[in-house]
């Protein structure tokens, strides 16, 4: 294999492999500092990170507020003290290593969180790394609290528009653009509406576009960030010491997973393994309204079920929609002619209770798990800037959109499945490449590395 060249960041050199962010306590300070230490950039989750009381215990998120806005604004109080603690847990075990905070821009607070954090721990973090969405104030944050900002896209025409119209203005601190994978990346994507979910793009020809675009600014030297779906290097090598694409490092987010420094359960370490081809799904289901890749198991499978579970309905009767239909209390809609059959026998089956959409379509559950939907609803904490799930948005004092029981409450199910909760009741985020563990003999016979053990194979090209 060729040899990797090491990347410079402002004063720091360090190697091009950059541990993947992954939320909710997935990767956190701990898993950073480790891979920082070997020379890497460690990344730790600032989507409502882990925090502990004085004598270091972890402290459950809690909260008090009657409303939304006054729960949201306690989530927002116990992130910062989460990304405050988890800096400097990864600081602790690598004092000189390059740090980043990973960050969703659709996550609720997000601009407070930032501020919050870096107001109090800048010289413990060295860059953001920011997606899921189109974070326009992103570099003027970093800028302000002199970190480097790493935005994470889908496409050069989406790095176009946050350099014309914010990043134009802060380019010193622009650490590296993140390319990630929409197609095969794990946790939520970037798929436009002008690309197919079901056609992947070559990553080749869209990094060659993004490096056009790049050095069009003058951005020649800014390193891209190739993740999603990079399992080794060999399968990489094509892009080193490349021209078309200029200098180069690479993400890994499903790797560090299995590692003894990642806190994920030892059940869900076993089962990664036992993954095949085919059994991560790229799915709509997220309140967020993106794409999002997970293992498809009991959670989303509930999830699909519901959704195949779904009618469209009039109020009134017309030429189309004929045929009356009673549910609830004595409550009437109308259904076409063809569709009768099927809610009698979903009512039948013991799916008899109906829940409308915004879309003008109605999905039938049982009474007990319609009951845990609304109460989930009602629950809400503002964990995004907008939930479809709840109607929930921070933008607004009384949010107009219908809640959409298609969806689920993510804030709940990350949380449960990153402190010991079922792997199979719960979304499990997993990028398209993770059934490779069960397929590379680095892992045989259940062997778990270290980051450092993980690294040197990497290094290797393996």
């Amino acid at each position: 294999m060729k040899n990797l060249k090491s990347i410079r960041i402002g004063k720091k050199e360090v190697l091009p492999l950059i541990e993947g962010g992954k939320g909710v306590a997935i990767s956190t300070g701990g898993s950073a500092g480790a891979w920082g230490a070997c020379g890497g950039i460690g990344t730790f989750s600032g989507a409502n990170p882990d925090f502990y009381n004085e004598n270091g215990n972890f402290v459950p998120y809690e909260y008090h507020g009657k409303t939304r806005r006054e729960r949201h604004h306690e989530l927002v109080n116990q992130s910062i003290k989460g990304c405050i603690a988890q800096a400097e847990v990864a600081k602790s075990i690598a004092p000189n290593s390059f740090i980043n905070m990973n960050v969703l821009w659709e996550m609720g607070g997000c601009e407070q969180i930032l501020e919050g954090a870096l107001s109090k721990v800048s010289h413990l973090i060295d860059g953001i790394t920011c997606g899921a969405g189109m974070p326009y104030a992103l570099a003027r944050i970093c800028a302000k609290h002199n970190v480097f900002y790493f935005p994470i896209i889908s496409s050069a025409r989406a790095f176009r528009v946050l350099w014309l119209r914010s990043y134009k203005n802060f380019p010193e601190m622009l650490g590296g653009v993140v390319y990630e994978d929409p197609w095969i990346a794990g946790g939520h994507n970037g798929l436009s509406s002008a690309e197919d979910p079901k056609i992947r793009e070559d990553p080749y020809s869209r990094l060659v576009e993004l490096r056009k675009t790049m050095n069009s600014f003058g951005l020649n030297n800014v390193p891209i960030i190739m993740a999603g779906g990079v399992w080794n290097l060999s399968s990489w090598e094509h892009l080193l010491d490349n021209n078309e694409i200029g200098e180069i490092a690479f993400q890994f987010g499903t790797r560090p997973l299995l590692t003894q420094e990642s806190p994920i359960s030892q059940e869900w370490k076993e089962k990664i393994v036992s993954l095949k081809e085919g059994d991560v799904l790229l799915n709509q289901f997220s309140p967020t309204g993106f794409y999002s890749s997970a293992v498809y198991n009991s959670f989303l499978k509930k999830l699909d079920d519901r959704s195949k579970r779904q009618l469209a309905f009039a109020s009134k009767a017309d030429a189309e929609f004929s045929k009356s239909f009673i549910y609830g209390r004595n409550r009437e809609l109308f259904l076409k002619e063809a569709d009768l059959p099927k809610a009698q026998a979903w009512f039948e089956e013991g799916f008899d209770t109906v829940l409308k959409t915004p879309d003008d379509t109605i999905v039938f559950e049982t009474k007990e798990e319609a009951l845990r939907i609304k109460t989930d609803q009602v629950e809400c904490m503002g964990c995004l800037s907008q939930c479809r799930f709840s109607n929930w948005n921070q933008h607004v004092e009384v949010s107009t959109a219908k809640p959409d029981p298609r969806s689920f409450c993510i804030q709940k199910t990350l949380q449960s499945i990153s402190h010991g909760g079922s792997i199979d009741n719960n979304l499990m985020f997993s990028g398209a490449s993770v059934f490779k563990f069960g397929q590379d003999p680095f892992y045989s016979n259940g062997f778990i590395p270290t980051v450092k053990q993980l690294i040197d194979r990497i290094l290797e090209g393996k």
